[in-house]
């Protein structure tokens, strides 16, 4: 940041003496809080987590320095206020997945094209987009989160809210904007995963311990997956049985 650019020091001071302030009024609010999901709390939060944020940046704008503080992300919830006995809930589910193996994707594709009188006509499953729209087509969503690796897929984020309403929709009311109502403070609950919480809790560990489980597990699994890649050809092929029954003999 340029010179001209930087806050200065009084700018610098005014920012902690906001700090002290949003801190007492916190502390205030704390005392005399009429429940473990006090308003006046969260605002106070809210507030003393805003004024962190902003000294921290003055500070290092100004000195280079940096505050002790973790600031809280935008990811918490506010406080529900749904009703208590919910009559009506929604679900509302996203998983995210990378295109890992373009092949082995359109391969199954393939596999639900052959065995599908009713599928698209010929040729969908030779391209991503279309090899997605069988697959998707084909398995519910759940049985595709557990055999994504079979479909060439990689996992990514997930998460899972469950939603109060005071009475169910109406059919087909929210089809064409499914997330678009979605109130934050009817959260009954949350089920959040992702890749950053496994990294938070490694710090490194023995680099020896990691080659070893690489060599004890990991190595074996390229062996593994081409074992299940043969055991499904086998099966899908049309002399398949024949095939199985010359190997016995």
């Amino acid at each position: 940041m340029s010179d001209a650019a930087q806050p200065t020091a009084a700018e610098v001071r005014a920012a902690a003496e906001a700090v002290k302030t949003a801190l007492d009024r916190h502390l205030a609010a704390v005392e005399r809080r009429s429940g473990e999901e006090d308003p006046a709390v969260y605002d106070a939060f809210n507030e003393l987590a805003a004024a962190a944020e902003a000294y921290d940046e003055l500070l290092y704008d100004r000195y280079d320095e940096v505050t002790p503080f973790e600031i809280p992300g935008e990811d918490t919830l506010p406080p529900y206020t749904g009703p208590e006995e919910p009559s009506a809930l929604s679900v509302l589910i996203r998983r995210d997945y990378a295109v890992a193996e373009p092949q082995r994707l359109m391969a199954q594709a393939r596999r639900v094209e052959a065995a599908d009188e009713d599928a698209p006509g010929a040729g969908a499953s030779g391209t991503v987009h279309g090899a997605l729209g069988l697959l998707f087509g084909e398995f519910e969503p759940d049985e595709i989160a557990s055999r994504h690796k079979e479909f060439g897929l990689e996992e990514g984020d997930s998460t899972l809210w469950v939603t109060a309403a005071d009475e169910s929709a109406e059919p087909g009311e929210w089809l064409e904007a499914p997330f678009e109502q979605v109130d934050p403070e009817r959260v009954v609950c949350r089920f959040d995963v992702s890749a950053v919480f496994d990294e938070e809790f490694d710090d490194g560990g023995d680099d020896e311990d990691d080659e070893d489980e690489g060599e004890d597990g990991e190595a074996d699994l390229p062996d593994l997956d081409e074992d299940l890649d043969t055991d499904l050809d086998t099966d899908l092929d049309e002399d398949g049985e024949s095939a199985r029954l010359e190997a016995d003999r």
